[in-house]
């Protein structure tokens, strides 16, 4: 008997780890003694989880932080589930949350010197999210062209916990960097309700972990709008966004809605030209962890047909997260081609890999 040749998959939201002292060697005076004596400084959501955030198995034999062991990352994520291509998220975009501009934008230098360093070479297919803060976009158009012509760095990636809407124009100079080096924004959660960022619903804070993970789709929703709103993407019409690790249901609802608001509102934003559900076509993708999955396999076939999915959507597993989706356990009811598109296809062409 022939067997079936196993799926080629390419993964888009990977967290790698590291120890403060890992950047130590990549940081300058007063930086070095400062993450030395105090660490990063960074935290969480702030919301407790039973579960933690990591998946057990994925701490090193010898110990540290899961996802830390480049080596055991190879072992269960690329070669357990076929993964041609991997793109290293890390969690260093947690910093978009604190105070100090000057300091974020000094850790995510590090870091992006750290990952370039002890990562990108350990294996062909590790490919590096480029981390920028947003507290000062001046400082993030500068890490961008530092390090943007890298040929390992595939995107750039920012945290969904701003101060603002991610579309306004003070963080224009991060979109312009990104579109000059061909590197599309990714937007993933980060610390959202910790220090610097606004709160993490629309509502406000939220008590338990549970609500702030169910409601993480909100801060999308509301980036996006702002984005196409603003006229980013007529602004950069080169540039590509990818929505890591926030839904993807809410997307049909959001399109018609503003569809719906534009043609009685189009004057309050001029400088549009297309309907908005068309630049999200054109210019965003979305990623499948955390899919939802109803008890109905039906009803989600039915909303990726509402918004083109097999052409948006980007194939990620979270690992090491506790919520990690293993690529042949979900959308097991999708056509073929439809797979091929969304496990592979689509990212080998957005990254040019």
């Amino acid at each position: 008997m022939i067997m079936a040749e196993k799926m080629k998959v390419i993964d888009v939201d990977v967290h790698n780890e590291q120890n403060d002292s890992d950047l130590l060697p990549y940081l300058a005076e007063p930086w070095r003694s400062r993450v030395a004596a105090s660490g990063i400084g960074y935290s969480g959501s702030g919301y407790y989880s039973p579960v933690g955030v990591m998946k057990k198995d994925a701490i090193p034999p010898g110990g540290g932080k899961a996802g830390s062991d480049p080596d055991l990352m190879i072992k269960q994520l690329l070669e357990d589930y076929n993964v041609e291509y991997c793109v290293l998220t890390g969690v260093v975009y947690n910093i978009s949350t604190t105070h100090d501009a000057d300091f974020a934008a000094v850790i995510c230098s590090a870091y992006n010197d750290f990952l370039a360093d002890k990562w990108l070479g350990k294996h062909k297919a590790f490919k590096g999210a480029l981390a920028v803060a947003t507290q000062d976009p001046y400082l993030a158009a500068r890490e961008i062209d530092r390090m943007g012509g890298h040929p390992d760095f595939v995107e750039v990636m920012i945290s969904s916990a701003a101060r603002a809407p991610l579309g306004q124009r003070q963080f224009h100079p991060i979109y312009e960097a990104a579109e000059r080096n061909g590197l599309p924004v990714a937007l993933h959660p980060g610390a959202e309700g910790g220090g610097g960022s606004t709160a993490p619903t629309a509502a406000g804070y939220p008590s338990r972990y549970i609500e702030w993970h169910t409601c993480l789709s909100q801060m999308f929703m509301a980036h996006l709008v702002s984005m196409v709103c603003e006229g980013v993407f007529e602004k950069f019409p080169r540039l590509k966004v990818v929505l890591t690790e926030g839904g993807i249901a809410w997307l049909p609802h959001l399109m018609w809605r503003l569809d719906k608001n534009y043609k009685a509102l189009r004057s309050t934003v001029p400088w549009l030209k297309k309907m908005p559900s068309q630049y999200i076509r054109e210019h965003c993708y979305l990623t499948t962890q955390p899919i939802e999955e109803p008890d109905n396999p039906q009803h989600l076939i039915d909303l990726f047909n509402m918004i083109d999915a097999e052409n948006m959507i980007l194939y990620s597993s979270d690992y090491p997260h506790w919520d990690f989706d293993s690529p042949d356990m979900i959308l097991r009811r999708l056509k073929p081609e439809a797979k091929r598109k969304i496990f592979y296809e689509n990212a080998k062409s957005l990254y040019n890999l």
